[in-house]
């Protein structure tokens, strides 16, 4: 229940002060669903956080010498070269990659954000209560006071919108289909939320695709040339130096693709399951304490 400070209201959910993106200071999305310049230049930060080690790891262990130590262990330099030294599609795909984690991570804040509301006691717990067209009033009135709008919480939109047409409903199947069509609008929302990442899913791998073929081109285009001059061994050595990076930048750019659109592809799953899940408990929430009370007379 709200609580009580000095005489004002305090409520117990306030998406304006306690949604992550809101906090923040920007707009928050419907929902679950993400700001994507939030998002975009949350993905730019996870980039220079990855990158910037690579970038001067030799440098900080100039300072500190155990630095240097671990990167020999963890073959940090080879890392390195996978993610520097094989053109500008492996940029592509790390920055892609700390997008589509940004989108995530924000996603599943806003998701424990939204559970929150299945523990707010909207409804009374009381075996004898009945929920009619008087009562539904106070109920109303109750989840106004428990947060500062409910149509920012999935669960408390779609029993405000069931109580709120409850005088031009006689039937409880009629409320039953308003709260099913309104679980299936949810449903589509949250589809709709994952868009973006599916397509970063589809487009990793074919950037590593990409930098596959013109690896492929660096490296026949550089034996094109081994045949047709013929200037010594020395030459040669250096000609299939050439030819050797291609062939790396042509097979490691799809290693790092296929490994980067399979671990985002597992964590989408990971997350699309708990709200999957949480939907599910907003369908059973609103059997339990709306369909199941209702006692409706013919109006």
């Amino acid at each position: 229940m709200s609580r009580l400070r000095n005489g004002d209201l305090i409520k117990i959910l306030q998406w304006k002060k306690m949604d992550i993106e809101e906090k923040i200071g920007v707009n928050g999305g419907k929902y679950t669903d993400v700001n994507l310049t939030l998002t975009f230049f949350l993905g730019v930060f996870f980039f220079l956080i990855f990158y910037a080690p690579q970038f001067y790891y030799k440098e900080i262990s100039n300072f500190i010498p155990f630095i240097l130590d671990i990167s020999s262990i963890l073959n940090i330099g080879k890392m390195s070269e996978l993610f520097l030294q094989r053109g500008i599609t492996p940029f592509f795909i790390v920055f892609f990659s700390c997008w589509s984690i940004s989108i995530m991570f924000i996603k599943w804040r806003k998701i424990i954000f939204q559970q929150k509301a299945l523990f707010l006691m909207v409804v009374p717990q009381t075996a004898d209560f009945e929920l009619t067209r008087d009562t539904a009033k106070d109920i109303l009135s109750r989840m106004y006071g428990l947060v500062d709008d409910p149509k920012h919480f999935v669960l408390l939109n779609r029993i405000e919108r069931a109580l709120a047409n409850l005088k031009n409903i006689g039937l409880i199947a009629d409320v039953s289909e308003v709260l099913r069509a309104q679980a299936q609008n949810d449903e589509d929302q949250m589809e709709s939320s994952y868009a973006l990442i599916r397509g970063f899913v589809w487009a990793i791998p074919v950037l590593g695709f990409i930098g596959t073929v013109l690896g492929l081109s660096q490296a026949i285009g550089s034996f094109g040339t081994v045949l047709i001059k013929n200037e010594g061994i020395e030459y040669l050595k250096t000609s299939l130096q050439e030819i050797t990076s291609g062939l790396a930048v042509a097979f490691d750019t799809t290693l790092i693709a296929l490994v980067a659109a399979l671990c985002i592809q597992l964590l989408m799953i990971a997350l699309k399951k708990r709200e999957e899940s949480f939907l599910d408990e907003c369908n059973n929430y609103c059997h339990a304490n709306i369909i199941s009370r209702l006692r409706l007379s013919s109006p």
